[in-house]
């Protein structure tokens, strides 16, 4: 009993240390997670080939139904032979050799060519001077007066002066045609010496002369002068005071009063429309000397004219005018710019009907300019309507036709001078009759 006893305490004791040898030895006979995935690729490879992945053949297309279709994948398939190409070391001739030699450039010269390219758009974003040619002086002066807008006011200030119920006299006619077209240079470069930060946000002004420094402000003032005070002189010593004191009126009314309401309030529309309306009043006085009421009613024409066709104008340069910070009708007020613009449109047509009221027309001319009055006012109704770019674009368009023909027909419906003369004389000899009736009665 005591020898079994005793084995048993000398096997508890050493039980520990059997496990720890029996677990080293499993983990050395034990199959790892690595060993059996590595066995069961060999299992996958050697024995279960036909496991492994194969290629497909891919299949032949489908025939296209279309047969252009087919066509274009046969010309795709067609293979194109190379031509071999040529030894590099190849004998040239002299004088071609000579020139292609010309040609070819050094490392260095290429470096600094590349160099030269890069730098030109840096030269570019710099500020450069603008050298003035005199050959495209006259050019930039032109476009710095506005020309065309010249030739406009000179237009009107002659048709004033030939609706006149005077005889027509040519070294007058010269002289005010002359001194309007100076007045006018004066007025419109002043105009743009002023607007110059405005015009250069805009699309539509942005390539004037001041604005890309084709012309120096101080000669623009100085060009502005040189017309300006000949022409207001002969006005008022070549043809009357009267005609010179509306020219100067009409510069200080464009430069001080038209020019910065632009940006204030769109009251400047008919502030211009009265700049609009001067010309041809200036024509009248300037054959006859003084203000009738044939000179108010072609002012009242150029005045009622100018709305269709500038509202129409402004229509389409919304994005302009309010980028360029100008307050008009067309950006704050689009209603009341379409109801303006017809609103004037009919007025064209009551204009027509005072004419031979007033005695400066027959009663032909209401009547033969109906048709063309209609028809701005139907332009006019439709951009009242539709209120978009191509009724706006077509109203402006038939405004540029409208004034001039209807000046035309008035010109033509014109009273002659000889019916008033002849009328004045009736009436001188009834007025002489009637005293000498009543210097026989007792």
């Amino acid at each position: 009993g005591l020898f079994v006893w005793r084995l048993k305490g000398a096997g508890t004791r050493h039980i520990p240390c059997h496990f720890g040898h029996l677990c080293r030895a499993a983990d050395d006979r034990l199959i790892t997670f690595q060993y059996f995935n590595f066995l069961r690729r060999m299992y996958v490879t050697q024995y279960n080939k036909d496991l492994s992945q194969r290629a497909k053949p891919k299949s032949d297309p489908v025939a296209s139904p279309f047969p252009e279709l087919q066509q274009l994948d046969r010309e795709k398939k067609v293979i194109h032979k190379m031509s071999p190409v040529s030894p590099v070391h190849q004998p040239w001739p002299e004088t071609s050799g000579r020139t292609e030699l010309r040609g070819v450039k050094s490392p260095a010269e290429t470096e600094a060519s590349a160099t030269a390219a890069r730098a030109e758009p840096r030269e570019d974003r710099q500020w450069k001077e603008m050298k003035l040619r005199l050959d495209e002086l006259p050019g930039i002066l032109a476009r710095l007066s506005k020309i065309k807008l010249t030739a406009l006011v000179v237009s009107t200030a002659s048709a004033g002066f030939a609706m006149a119920p005077v005889p027509f006299d040519l070294p007058c006619f010269l002289l005010a045609s002359l001194g309007t077209g100076l007045a006018s240079c004066a007025a419109n470069s002043i105009n743009q010496f002023f607007e110059v930060p405005f015009d250069s946000n805009m699309n539509r002004t942005k390539n004037r002369p001041l604005v890309r420094g084709q012309i120096s402000p101080l000669l623009a003032v100085c060009f502005a002068a040189s017309c300006g005070v000949p022409g207001i002189a002969l006005l008022t010593l070549g043809v009357n005071p009267l005609t010179g004191a509306l020219g100067a009126f009409n510069i200080f009314l464009y430069t001080c009063c038209y020019t910065p309401m632009k940006r204030m309030s769109i009251a400047n529309t008919w502030v211009g429309a009265v700049v609009g309306a001067i010309p041809p009043v200036m024509g009248w006085t300037a054959a006859t000397g003084s203000l009738d009421a044939g000179a108010l009613l072609l002012g009242g024409i150029l005045y009622s004219w100018q709305f269709p066709h500038f509202n129409a104008l402004s229509w389409g340069l919304r994005e302009d005018y309010s980028r360029g910070g100008y307050c008009m009708m067309s950006v704050t007020h689009p209603g009341l710019c379409r109801r303006v613009a017809l609103r004037h449109c009919l007025a064209l047509i009551g204009l027509s009907v005072v004419a031979p009221v007033l005695g400066v027309t027959t009663w032909t001319f209401p009547v033969i300019s109906l048709p063309i009055n209609l028809y701005i006012s139907y332009l006019g109704f439709r951009f009242y309507r539709d209120a978009d770019r191509s009724s706006s674009r077509k109203l402006f368009f038939c405004s540029l036709w409208h004034l001039p023909m209807l000046l035309l027909v008035m010109f033509t419906c014109k009273k002659s001078v000889l019916d008033k003369e002849d009328k004045g004389d009736l009436l001188a000899k009834g007025e002489s009759h009637g005293r000498a009736m009543e210097i026989r009665l007792p």
